[in-house]
């Protein structure tokens, strides 16, 4: 199971994180990949200034709403 965390703390949640959860969220469910990939959402993971923070099987990666569809088909989709 690729295990997949969202920060969800105050400085990430302003950059869009609740936007970045629920279309991941959508992207699992639309790709059938619910009992391939688990989805949390964590507080702070100290990478403040880079955005939405994602982990991907401890890889940090930088997610806006904007790069979150590109992000899912190449870190996620493609690896599963």
């Amino acid at each position: 199971m690729k295990k997949v965390t969202v920060c969800i703390g105050s400085s990430c949640h302003l950059k869009g994180s609740r936007q970045v959860v629920e279309m991941l969220q959508y992207f699992i469910a639309q790709n059938n990949l619910d009992d391939k990939v688990e989805l949390s959402g964590t507080f702070c993971m100290g990478q403040c200034q880079k955005g939405v923070c994602v982990n991907v099987d401890d890889n940090f990666y930088s997610v806006t709403p904007d790069t979150v569809k590109e992000f899912f088909e190449k870190e996620i989709l493609a690896k599963v």
